[in-house]
């Protein structure tokens, strides 16, 4: 037994130093950097799975620092920006500033919040045992033009935020705020996403409409050999799985942050994710009505440098009770379902991204809903033909045009993907899609340019074109036709048509155009500038809408 116990201290004690284990929030921009370093075939940085600990971050600009010469002067800029915020060694008296226990008069040191330091509120300890304290604050102003110009909606929210790493492999992030809405509510959801799944802004019972999230999490990492890293991770934190430019097939992001138990093993050229996660049904307003629902997730992909990564990912979704057999990581999943009397919703993907092109990158992805793929490869098209397909291409430096990206992606989804019998085990969180978010029976064609002006802007431009058939109903709200176009109603035995035609039902075109421009004149002060036009062409009942606005969000970390 005595030995037993050595081992496993050694174990759990083994390998280098790192010196912060916490991850770096997705939407942070410099994994807009890594992206772009990474299609320059300067890093190889896995965004299928991109939740990184701030020491991976640091290990990727240390390598894009050692090749600085292939840089251009803007990614250059960028560079010397983030090793400030990311390298620990690289963070002095100099260019980080503390609101508290700098040693100065707190009167004396207010000059450093509008200084272009690194600000942090509080921050205190060495390598592998330290705590960062930031203030979080957001301001959003929008306004409506098409139909409704008198539409205005102003959001303004604050809170703190903790990190740090304890014992050298030890992560933790914490991170609550509360915010208010004033004017109408119609814009919220658009200038900040997460008001689709805020209990109290959906709720809207309170006179002040109000708003408030939290995320906290703790992370423990490892290498106890070369070239082997394992990391467990407990709490909430927002995620996505998979690929995708514009939206992801597998896990998207656009749904409430999960509460996760995930399992990540690199082993030289082999990645392998083992994740479970809870979230709720459908927003109703019996409390009674309420459900949790459970998501086990596993991926495996083999990495190889220089040519390509390949990937199969499986995941169930499914309520009522936790399933001891959708807790074992290796299990393979779809299997045990069907043992288990065939009662989940079961999926599985495969997935690539090309690595061999410099500047050019090239990825796809079929999704395959409850194990319905030999009906398709044999062209019998039904119902059960519940499949999905991605492909698309990242253009990094086009025509040699530097700071300059370029994206186009083709997405489609047959009727009925994404949905199950019970309205319950649907592929959905608060009754948002998990998965790509033009839902089923649809299509997409999705392009994005983006420049970097310099360390301190970024503009974007962004068309999509969606062809969609929903489901046909009658004024009365009662479902007339179900044509696999809606993600809260399944298939119907005995009494939907068997054979489901892609596109068939309420044929709806959308054009879209978005217009972006980042602004950071000074550290940790973030402008956001939004503007976007977008036209519903109804083709079944020929008539067209069109709705646009624009928004300005001002983000303060310190």
């Amino acid at each position: 037994m005595k030995k037993v116990i050595v081992l496993l201290l050694l174990f759990f004690s083994a390998g280098s130093i790192f010196s912060q284990v916490e991850n770096v929030p997705l939407g942070f921009p410099v994994y807009s950097f890594l992206k772009e370093m990474s299609v320059k075939k300067i890093i190889h940085y896995d965004d299928d799975n991109p939740n990184l600990s701030r020491f991976e971050v640091a290990e990727f600009l240390k390598t894009i620092d050692s090749k600085k010469s292939a840089l251009s002067r803007t990614e250059t800029e960028l560079l010397n920006k983030y090793k400030v915020e990311y390298i620990p060694e690289e963070s002095n008296n100099s260019n980080t500033w503390n609101m508290f226990g700098s040693g100065r008069n707190f009167t004396e040191n207010l000059d450093g919040f509008f200084s272009n330091k690194q600000k942090y509120m509080f921050s205190a300890g060495k390598t592998g045992n330290n705590i960062f304290i930031e203030g979080l604050g957001n301001v959003y102003a929008g306004h409506e033009m098409k139909p409704d110009n008198k539409i205005n909606t102003l959001m303004m929210d604050g809170g703190l935020g903790a990190r740090g790493t304890l014992f050298n492999h030890l992560g933790y992030y914490l991170e609550w705020g509360k915010g208010m809405l004033f004017g109408q509510k119609n814009l919220a959801p658009y200038m900040e996403p997460r008001m689709k799944v805020d209990f109290k802004f959906n709720e809207d019972k309170e006179k002040l409409r109000n708003y408030d999230y939290t995320s906290a999490y703790l992370k423990y990492y490892i290498e106890p050999m070369d070239n082997f890293g394992l990391s467990l991770q407990f709490g909430r934190e927002k995620t996505t799985f998979g690929y995708g430019y514009g939206s992801k097939l597998i896990l998207s992001g656009d749904n409430p942050d999960l509460d996760l138990f995930r399992l990540n093993v690199k082993y030289g050229v082999i990645r392998f994710t083992s994740m479970f996660a809870s979230t709720v049904g459908y927003f109703l307003p019996n409390r009674d009505d309420r459900y949790t629902k459970y998501i086990s997730m596993q991926r495996l992909k083999i990495a190889l440098p220089d040519l390509f990564d390949a990937a199969i990912t499986t995941n169930v979704v499914y309520n009522g009770r936790i399933e001891l057999a959708y807790l074992n990581p290796i299990m393979f999943w779809p299997f045990a379902e069907k043992s288990l009397q065939d009662r989940d919703n079961k999926n599985f993907a495969l997935d690539f991204q090309t690595r061999f092109m410099k500047n050019l990158e090239i990825q796809g992805t079929l999704y395959i809903d409850d194990d319905e793929l030999f009906g398709f490869a044999t062209g019998k098209i039904n119902k059960t033909e519940k499949i999905a397909y991605q492909i698309g291409a990242f253009a990094y430096e086009p025509f040699s045009m530097k700071n300059l990206s370029f994206t186009l992606e083709y997405t489609k989804i047959r009727p009925y993907v994404y949905t199950h019998y019970d309205v319950r085990d649907n592929y959905t969180a608060y009754g948002l899609n998990l998965g790509h978010r033009i839902g089923p029976n649809s299509d997409e064609i999705f392009s994005r340019l983006a420049y970097n002006i310099s360390d301190w802007g970024r503009a974007g431009i962004e068309y999509s074109f969606i062809r969609k058939g929903n489901n046909i109903y009658d004024p009365m709200g009662n479902l007339v036709k179900n044509v696999g176009g809606d993600m809260s109603q399944g298939f119907r035995d005995g009494v939907d048509d068997d054979y489901a035609r892609f596109l068939d039902g309420e044929r709806v075109n959308t054009n879209s155009v978005s217009l972006t421009f980042r602004f950071i004149p000074i550290r940790n002060y973030t402008f956001d500038f939004v503007y976007s036009y977008s036209i519903d062409n109804n083709i079944t009942k020929s008539f067209k809408t069109d709705f646009s606005y624009g928004y300005v969000r001002m983000n303060i970390t310190y």
